[in-house]
């Protein structure tokens, strides 16, 4: 799952997953409540929902988004991990390394050069 600040980042790097990861269940989640720059603890709600995976990786761009996540984590019933890396390569690479059958843990270790927060 992907959250940004600005929604066609977050729609715009859920296609390109979507594409290169095409059984990964991907969604995106951007913009406040109204579609303007921001992040909205509903609109991630949303996409926790819709994303048919038991466990959530989630990726975003920066500050808020986090937040966010982790609240509308607290209210969500699927196990969720956030990761602080680069953005659009931490998605990327969780994504083919999930379509090539890789577990979560292969995955931290493969992203651990991506963490930049």
């Amino acid at each position: 799952m992907v959250v940004a600040h600005v929604p066609e980042m977050a729609t715009g790097l859920a296609k390109l997953l979507q594409n290169i990861a095409p059984t990964v269940s991907t969604t995106a989640a951007g913009g406040n409540s109204v579609g303007a720059v921001g992040t909205s603890m509903d609109r991630i709600e949303q996409a926790f929902k819709a994303n048919q995976a038991t466990e959530l990786l989630v990726f975003y761009d920066f500050g808020g988004a986090r937040r966010n996540i982790e609240l509308a984590a607290a209210f969500g019933d699927k196990n969720t991990y956030i990761y602080d890396t680069a953005f659009t390569e931490g998605a990327f690479t969780a994504a083919t390394m999930l379509e090539a059958g890789q577990d979560r843990a292969a995955i931290n270790e493969a992203i651990q050069r991506l963490v930049i927060k």
